[in-house]
Order: C-alpha cells, then sequence, then structure tokens
C-alpha cells in the first residue's frame, strides 16, 4: 500500500514537470520572438496555454493531496506543505523539502519567464504599429479604453494595401 507521503511525493513530482514543461515552452517562446517567427510564436502561445491549464491541475491536485493529509493527520485543512514535513518519517523529509523548494524557485523563474515574453510581445507589437505608421500613418487609429490603456486598431484597408 502507498503511503500518504508517497501520494504526496508522486503530486509534486507530476507539479514539477508541468512547471518544468512551461519553462521550456516559455524559453523555445522567447528565442522565436527573437527570431522574428510569428507562425511559431503563435503557436507555441497556445502550447504555452495548454500547458498552464495542465500545471494549474496539477497544483490543485497537490493543494487536495495536502488538504487530505493534513486532515488526516488531525490538522486544520489550511495547513501548508511546509507545516506538515515534520509528520512524515526523518528519512523523508529532505525529499519532500527539496520538492517544495525547487517548486518555489520554478514558480519564481515562470513569473520571470512570462514576463519577459509578455514584454517582448508587447515591444515587437510596438514596433509593429511604429512600421504600419510609418507606411500607412492614416491607417492606425490611437484611442483609449475606459481603463486608461492605449488600443490601437487599423484599418482592413490597410491590410489590403499591405498584403
Amino acid at each position: 500500500m502507498t503511503s500518504s507521503w508517497e501520494i504526496l511525493v508522486q503530486h509534486l513530482r507530476a507539479e514539477l514537470e508541468a512547471y518544468g514543461g512551461l519553462l521550456a515552452l516559455f524559453a523555445e517562446q522567447r528565442q522565436r520572438l527573437l527570431q522574428r517567427d510569428a507562425d511559431a510564436v503563435l503557436e507555441l502561445a497556445g502550447a504555452i496555454e495548454a500547458r498552464a491549464q495542465t500545471a494549474t491541475a496539477q497544483r490543485e491536485d497537490r493543494e487536495r493531496c495536502v488538504r487530505a493529509l493534513s486532515l488526516t493527520l488531525g490538522m486544520p485543512g489550511e495547513r501548508t506543505l511546509r507545516a506538515l514535513v515534520p509528520c512524515f518519517p526523518e528519512e523523508v523529509r529532505p525529499l519532500v523539502l527539496a520538492l517544495i523548494d525547487e517548486t518555489n524557485v520554478l514558480v519564481h523563474r515562470l513569473r520571470r519567464g512570462a514576463r519577459q515574453n509578455r514584454e517582448l510581445l508587447a515591444r515587437t507589437l510596438e514596433l509593429h504599429q511604429e512600421t504600419l505608421r510609418v507606411l500607412r500613418p492614416s491607417s492606425v487609429v490611437s484611442t483609449y479604453s475606459p481603463g486608461g490603456r492605449i488600443s490601437l486598431s487599423s484599418s482592413s484597408a490597410a491590410w489590403q494595401a499591405a498584403g
């Protein structure tokens, strides 16, 4: 029979695998952005979305496992995983702590990678819009959204003329 800590370790490893895959997709997307490969960037956006959903599901599974384990141990269900570590056999604690730490490191790297890619995408869009303004100044109209952000639109005739 599999012990509760082994099930938890399986959930942590699955979560780490999902985060690692997402991190690899962000790196590939960043590379494709720098190569100006629009088709690959678009394709990777879909893959990133799918992997992010998988990572979210893995995190939710792990959180459910932690809640169940906490309740099984007679503790409140809101206990953190790190707070449960002393309840595990001593020889297992370093493994669980290492998995927790690695998960936190990957989450931090994912946030940084997502921010970098978002900034690269925004800059790429700005350059594209600047090019359109130079080629067809009347084709790009800037307006403000209710939230105060600049919203740009272009006429379809401009796209047809340029294409």
